[in-house]
Parts: C-alpha cells; structure tokens; sequence
C-alpha cells in the first residue's frame, strides 16, 4: 500500500460524549464501531454513515475498553468501577457483571468463541471471566506481573498482556507456561499483526516497539510522537504495510512498519489521541480523542 492511500482524508466525526473518549473499537466486519468514554457510557456508531445508534449505561465510573463478539450480538466492557460489564448488544441491557478485580480495569478482549473474557487491571492481574457459566468467579488468574496490566491480547491458545512493569507476557493455556519479555519501559497497549507473528508495544517513553513473537526479538522501534502520561492505542494496518498510533498532541502518525520512518503524520484531534482502530478490510481508520470526539479517516 502506498503512502496516498493511507487514510487521512477527515471522513466523519462522531460527537455524542461527554468529555474524553478513551477507546474506539471497530467491530469484526468494520461495518460498526463502538466508542467508550470518561462520561461512563459506551456509544454503538454506523461510522460510514456518521449515525448514532445506541448508548449503553451501567457502569459507575469512567469506561476506559470494549470488545464486540465476532457475531457482534454481545459485547464487554470495564474500567474505573473495577468490574467486567457483559451486554446484550440488542437489547443494551446487562447480562452479567463480573467482580473479582481489586482495582480499576484497563482493558478486555473475548475469546475467539466469544465465551471466555480476560480482562487486565491495576491490580497487576490478567483474569479470565466464562460467559456461560452463572458464575461469577473468574476461571483462571494471572498475577505474575509486578505492575498495572495496561493491554491484553488472545489467540486461540495464549493470553498475552501487557503492563507498566515493562513486559509483555505470554501464558500458553495448552502446556501452562509463561513466556516473558522485558522491553525495559512501561507498556499501557498491546495490539497483534494480521499474520500473528508479532506484537506491537506502545510505552511510555514515545516509542513504540515490534516484537518477534517466537523469538522475543525487538524488529524495530517507531518514534516521533509523544506518549508520556497516557494510555494511546497502536495498531498495525491490516497489510501489515503501516504501523499507526496516536500522540499525546493530537497528531496520528502512520510509520513504515520495515524501515520506521514516518510514512505520514497529520493533526487528527485538538487534544491527546487516545485510541486509533484501523478497518479489518478498507483503508479506514477511527480515532477517539480527549477531545470528545470519534473520528472516521478515509483515504
């Protein structure tokens, strides 16, 4: 994919919140996304069209992620009430709420069947929650960390987190072992490439950081934005081509995921980007800012 066809082109902006939003999630197919903010809410968007669609209210402090199942009929959430809120999409009501964490939830990811959640939280734990059962005790607990899990990802066999304490951590759930690797600064997200392979690290000291899953070797470093006091999102374009990432000073910056010279950068928001969700298809992309908007990016 060449450099013109990145999406940079302001295509929508979604307003609705109030105050920051702090995630923007594309669900499976990219024909939907869902947004969640400080103002406690999670928003359902057609991004295409700039249509809101529905608003879910439950949580008792600020939502800081969401994840839609593949069928996009549930959905969780969590964040400042230290709990793990599992929805029904249609309805907008609570199905369950998984309690357990001893501190605020940073982020949650279904599993491929979209019967587990596993949640990451402040209290340097990953926990598994079983949608199906009526249970509320989690499945299993990760709490080899020794800081804050800021970001999790799943495949069909591993648990992979990242957290403050500078690793990023992978638990087989086959064989039960732990595989760690220490990037020696704070990590606040994790995100996959297409092909599996790797894993993106954004941290804290502005750079973000390509990481050989096999081999736990570092590929490659993309700097030039600003990423100190907030928890940014970093993805990989869904060539696997790009890398992109918001900055603490509104601008999204799109790198050249081989050589990691910056490919474009332009001024998305008026304040920090805090999530940027890229379309499992087309070139488009979402970003959330403090700024309270949602924005949809078309090349």
């Amino acid at each position: 994919m060449s450099v013109a066809d990145l999406p940079k082109t302001e295509a929508n902006v979604l307003r609705g919140h109030e105050g920051a939003v702090l995630a923007a999630r594309f669900n499976s197919d990219g024909n939907y996304c869902l947004s969640a903010g400080k103002d406690r809410t999670i928003r359902l968007w057609n991004p295409h069209r700039g249509i809101h669609i529905k608003t879910y209210k439950s949580h008792g402090r600020e939502v800081r992620d969401v994840h839609v199942t593949s069928d996009n009929s549930k959905l969780c959430s969590c964040g400042g009430d230290r709990q793990i809120f599992y929805w029904d999409v249609a309805t907008g009501k609570v199905i369950r709420k998984f309690r357990g964490h001893e501190g605020e939830v940073n982020g949650v990811k279904f599993n491929e069947y979209s019967s587990v959640v596993v949640s990451a939280g402040f209290d340097q734990s990953l926990r598994a929650w079983d949608c199906r059962s009526h249970s509320n005790e989690p499945i299993q607990i990760i709490d080899t960390f020794t800081d804050s899990v800021m970001s999790v990802c799943l495949t069909k066999t591993e648990i992979i987190g990242g957290s403050v304490d500078g690793t990023v951590r992978t638990f087989d759930m086959r064989i039960g072992r732990e595989v760690s690797d220490d990037l020696g600064q704070p990590v606040n997200c994790i995100s996959m490439s297409n092909d599996g392979n790797c894993i993106l690290a954004s941290c804290l000291d502005s750079t973000l950081r390509l990481i050989d899953r096999s081999s736990g070797e570092l590929l490659q470093q993309y700097k030039g934005h600003t990423c100190k006091s907030y928890k940014l999102d970093c993805c990989i374009t869904n060539t696997d081509a790009h890398v992109t990432g918001g900055s603490e000073d509104g601008f999204i910056f799109f790198w050249d995921l081989v050589d990691a010279s910056v490919a474009t950068k332009f001024r998305a928001h008026s304040s920090v980007v805090t999530s940027v969700s890229y379309h499992p298809k087309d070139n488009c992309m979402i970003s959330s800012s403090v700024d309270g908007t949602i924005k949809v990016w078309k090349s």
